[in-house]
């Protein structure tokens, strides 16, 4: 499947959620009863998101990595010369 495609097939699904949950009169079990999908607090999620925006953002806001690039590379040549055992780098010795 196509990247593109299943994005908007996501966000159909999601929009899908909310106008069933909202039909069936705000009743979180029964909307995943019968769509089968999605957990009780994404559903919340959406349908709060859905009111304040009047519709659902195509993606997520990437968060900030944990680790920058300089310190996953060095971590990995820590491995590289602690005979590869992660558990000494793990420790960080």
């Amino acid at each position: 499947m196509d990247y593109q495609k299943g994005v908007h097939v996501f966000v159909r699904r999601r929009v899908r959620a909310v106008e069933l949950y909202t039909k069936l009169g705000k009743r979180v079990r029964a909307t995943i009863r019968q769509l089968g999908y999605p957990t009780k607090s994404a559903l919340k999620g959406w349908c709060v998101e859905f009111e304040q925006r009047l519709d659902l953002p195509v993606g997520y806001a990437a968060r900030r990595p944990k680790y920058s690039q300089a310190q996953k590379e060095a971590a990995v040549e820590h491995y590289l010369t602690q005979d590869r055992c992660i558990a000494a780098t793990m420790r960080g010795r």
